[in-house]
């Protein structure tokens, strides 16, 4: 185990330690209302600790504290670690951007994209062409998720008891065999939807590098990047530190909740969102990204293809918000956001719903986790809790609009 500590006053950073005072405050107060359990937030300037904080309960019942060693489920914040294991092979030559996934993964032969219709009298065509890899790692490829409820697709996929974006009982190469077997929302590569692509970008890395998930990130990514926690189990002496999960009520509380099962190796290895991490994990994988894809003496990718996975790559150079109005579309703050390999994107500041900069980069998780890079400033930040909300919230832009207040060199 590795330890996230402080490394430098504020000060010395050009940050102001009283600014960072009150983001704490602000989110003691979340906690103190009883809409947190509890909450880690560091900031880094410069790949130096500068602010690091921990307030409230990792566990309610049992009145654990929220520690620098607690781990917390990541969700959707795993798909920037897919996308750098899947960037690891395009270096080797073993995979391109442009490869039609149905190479690797013979099931996506002949995609079909929906016309019209539902359920059994769904009307579908040929796809003009391939799904290729750039498109799952850019949500471009026209798969989905069953819970959206806004799409006759969606609910083919909830048909195919894919409600929680895996067949039971199943593994990854099952399971992302049902997804072939639907009809995409769109033609590949002409919008945006954010979907399970990035388990299937998690099947093709098993396929292509002749290795589980799992172990790939392990020998490739966590064990070179020093991430002793990563990964997507918990061991028995691992288990303590691991933080409840709750849900958001009606009322604007929180209760538990089952979680991401991560005691026992999962039979379903998601590189959608399937990985338990601790602060210090995270922060060297912010760093690794923040350092154009080297830490520490070890690079695992270079310079450019980390500056290709930070650039925008929607269609039409549009934001997030310009391709319809399912739910991952209209979260607050999408508006002005772009998105590269894995991770959104700032194209355009002036439109954003919290102050940030142009090139600023990050993903964020449904347990209301979050991390983002800031290339102008220097500048690495996360937060991390446990609560899945119900609605939209406001919380993530408050922490950019905080950690840019404290900021005194701009």
């Amino acid at each position: 185990m590795a330890l996230l500590t402080q490394e430098v006053d504020p000060g010395e950073v050009g940050l102001d330690g009283k600014a960072l005072d009150r983001l704490d405050q602000h989110f003691a107060h979340y906690v103190d209302e009883g809409r947190l359990p509890g909450y880690l937030v560091s900031v880094a300037r410069g790949g130096r600790v500068a602010h690091l904080a921990t307030h409230g309960h990792r566990d309610l019942a049992a009145g654990l504290p929220v520690e620098a060693d607690t781990l917390w489920r990541i969700y959707s914040m795993t798909k920037p670690v897919t996308s750098v294991a899947a960037l690891l092979l395009v270096e080797e030559g073993k995979l391109s951007l442009d490869d039609p996934v149905d190479h690797h993964l013979p099931a996506f032969a002949e995609p079909r994209v929906y016309v019209s219709g539902s359920g059994a009298d769904t009307v579908t065509r040929p796809a003009d062409g391939p799904i290729r890899i750039r498109h799952l790692m850019t949500h471009t490829a026209g798969l989905t998720f069953a819970f959206y409820h806004t799409h006759p697709v969606d609910a083919l996929y909830r048909d195919a008891n894919l409600d929680s974006a895996v067949l039971p009982g199943s593994d990854l190469a099952g399971t992302v065999d049902v997804y072939a077997s639907l009809p995409l929302q769109f033609e590949p590569g002409t919008q945006w939807n954010y979907s399970v692509a990035t388990n299937v970008l998690g099947r093709v890395i098993e396929v292509v590098s002749g290795q589980p998930l799992d172990e790939f990130f392990a020998e490739r990514i966590f064990g070179p990047l020093g991430m002793t926690d990563a990964g997507f189990c918990v061991s028995d002496q691992q288990a303590c530190r691991l933080s409840e999960l709750y849900g958001e009520t009606d009322d604007g509380g929180i209760e538990p909740i089952p979680g991401l099962p991560l005691h026992g190796r999962p039979r379903f290895l998601s590189g959608s969102g399937g990985m338990a991490a601790s602060a210090h994990d995270i922060h060297r994988f912010m760093e690794l990204l923040r350092r154009r894809g080297e830490l520490d003496g070890t690079r695992l990718l270079a310079a450019g293809t980390v500056d290709l996975m930070t650039s925008n790559h929607l269609p039409g150079g549009a934001d997030l918000r310009a391709f319809g109005s399912r739910p991952a579309h209209d979260e607050p703050g999408n508006d002005g956001l772009g998105f590269g390999l894995g991770v959104s994107v700032v194209i355009d500041p002036t439109r954003t719903k919290a102050p940030t900069v142009l090139g600023a980069y990050g993903w964020s998780g449904v347990a209301t986790t979050t991390f983002w890079v800031d290339p102008r400033h220097d500048l690495t930040v996360q937060f991390m809790t446990q609560v899945r909300p119900k609605t939209s919230h406001t919380m993530f832009q408050d922490l950019k609009r905080l950690v840019n207040e404290a900021i005194t060199d701009d």
